[in-house]
């Protein structure tokens, strides 16, 4: 079906042929991002160089913490479709994530070690707080985005790269700031920057509430003493991460049960209750779930292995590594409106690749990124740097894939998934991204062999990257084979809107030209 339009203007509550809502949580989670990216690049030298832990344990720790990051998205997402709705759930996340990344500006003495420092406890509690926080945040703010238009709007894709573009200014702006600072003047001052970038972006979310226009509200009327209790489970969740984050292995045990609990509840809900079209639905959805975890395992090696690998293997020219954590999110604003505007093109000419086709080309791409790396760095010689340049090249090529999936991924949860179970499967999405960011822990660990010559320890690592980087091109390959099969699971000619959406935002891109006229949604497979 066409999705209903509505006149253009800022009568209409649009802002160039968006909701104003977008531009809202645009800013809000630019700013989370700013706080999260800042301190992202900051922490695997803060655990190796301050903390003094083994490359192998900082990866072991650094990967359990991203993967906690990811993991809490599921309660978060659960308790919002049950009792506080998303903007309650994301406004609680934003809270706890400014506490958070304040705790992080407290340090104890620098190589004091973790066992009688009393401050290493403080900092276990400033890493609780910012997952636990982003738990609420993240799968919530998404959801916003895609409730502010109908199923079948043709502006979907483009508007979640909008938010993905402020996702990544934050990223860029928060990396060059507080790595530059936190690296040069003191940890505590890149990390108490951080904090500030969080805070402005709760004041952004809290004054833009009347613009999202009643959107992530409470299923039903909440109760004082209910919505309280949901708070009270928060905080419980914040001392349960405290107590993982010091033991990592628990993460893993974490991983296998509960995600393994949670894909079974959401394939036995699909096989028992919804529709034929609905359950094949998220059949489809599944296989893009665990597709991604293939994705960020590579992916994720930039904060933790690759940062490290730069810091001491390449001819950075006496800048600081942690800044080179922002050339990732300075590729995406440049070339997401491009990937928008392609998508857009395509679409309209009924010529778009698949969702699950994007996905092979963003597996596929990843792995090329880590094969030229390691072309480049042999290409030089064992005992010289490795040109900055592939360091570039990598980080374009990890880009590109990642615009081919990430926001597709974020585009196609929601889209595929019925409204009733719109966060539980942006959370499974989220999940995914746990998986792979514990994964990418281990192949950190793998890369961080202790008690060997600087020479030997970079011939390791170039070993595993050369590994995982084929491993990664035959997977994207073997996707991209079957991706035809995996579009028809989607059955987008019967994809309707939920009524919530039918009367609303369905705005024209410009004036004159409803927004998805003449465009059945077969033709837009993302």
């Amino acid at each position: 079906m066409e999705s209903q339009s509505v006149p253009h203007g800022d009568s209409a509550g649009t802002f160039l042929g968006h909701p104003k809502g977008l531009f809202v949580l645009f800013f809000a989670e630019m700013w989370e991002r700013f706080s999260y990216y800042g301190m992202r690049a900051l922490l695997i030298f803060y655990l190796t160089k301050h903390w003094l832990f083994s490359d192998s344990d900082a990866g072991i720790i650094y990967g359990a913490y991203t993967a906690l990051v990811y993991i809490t998205p599921v309660v978060g997402g659960y308790l919002a479709d049950k009792y506080l709705g998303q903007r309650k759930a994301v406004l609680f996340g934003a809270v706890l994530l400014t506490l958070g990344h304040f705790f992080m500006a407290f340090e104890g003495e620098p190589g004091a070690g973790t066992e009688n420092n009393p401050i290493v406890y403080v900092f276990w509690l400033a890493l609780a707080l910012i997952i636990v926080g982003s738990g609420f945040l993240k799968a919530n703010i998404s959801v916003i985005v895609g409730q502010l238009y109908p199923r079948t709007d043709t502006r979907r894709d483009a508007a979640y790269t909008i938010f993905y573009m402020g996702i990544n200014l934050g990223a860029a702006i928060g990396s060059l700031l507080c790595g530059y600072i936190g690296e040069t003047y003191g940890w505590a001052y890149g990390f108490g920057l951080a904090g500030i970038g969080m805070l402005a972006g709760l004041v952004v979310f809290v004054w833009g509430k009347p613009l999202l226009l009643g959107r992530g509200e409470p299923p039903k009327p909440l109760a004082k003493g209910r919505e309280w209790t949901m708070y009270g489970a928060g905080v419980a969740m914040v001392g349960i991460c405290w107590l993982a984050i010091q033991f990592q292995d628990l993460v893993g045990y974490v991983l296998g049960g509960f995600g393994g609990a949670l894909v079974l509840y959401v394939l036995f809900t699909a096989v028992v209750k919804l529709p034929s079209e609905e359950r094949d639905r998220i059949f489809a959805a599944m296989f893009l779930i665990l597709t991604s975890i293939v994705f960020w395992a590579l992916f994720e090696q930039a904060g933790s292995s690759l940062n490290l690998f730069t810091d001491r293997h390449v001819d950075r020219g006496g800048v600081p590594a942690s800044v080179f954590q922002s050339i990732n999110a300075i590729y995406i604003i440049l070339l997401a409106p491009v990937f928008a505007v392609v998508w857009q093109t395509l679409g309209r000419k009924g010529m778009e690749p698949s969702a699950p086709l994007k996905f092979g080309l963003g597996v596929v791409q990843v792995g090329l990124g880590f094969l030229v790396l390691v072309w480049g760095a042999q290409s030089v010689g064992i005992n010289a740097a490795v040109p900055v340049i592939f360091i570039f090249l990598i980080y374009l090529l990890h880009t590109t894939g990642e615009l081919c999936l990430s926001p597709v991924g974020l585009s196609a949860m929601n889209r595929l998934a019925p409204a009733h179970m719109a966060s539980l499967i942006m959370g499974t999405w989220f999940f995914a991204s746990a998986t792979g960011n514990f994964a990418a822990g281990l192949i950190a660990s793998a890369t961080g062999a202790e008690g060997v010559g600087e020479e030997a320890g970079r011939e390791i690592v170039l070993d595993v990257y050369s590994t995982v980087g084929w491993y990664a091109v035959g997977i994207g390959v073997a996707v991209m084979v079957v991706s035809p099969l995996i579009k028809k699971l989607m059955h987008l000619d019967t994809l309707q809107d939920d009524d919530v959406g039918d009367d609303l935002l369905g705005q024209s891109e410009g004036p004159g030209e409803p927004q998805g006229a003449g465009i059945h949604p077969a033709t837009r497979p993302n």
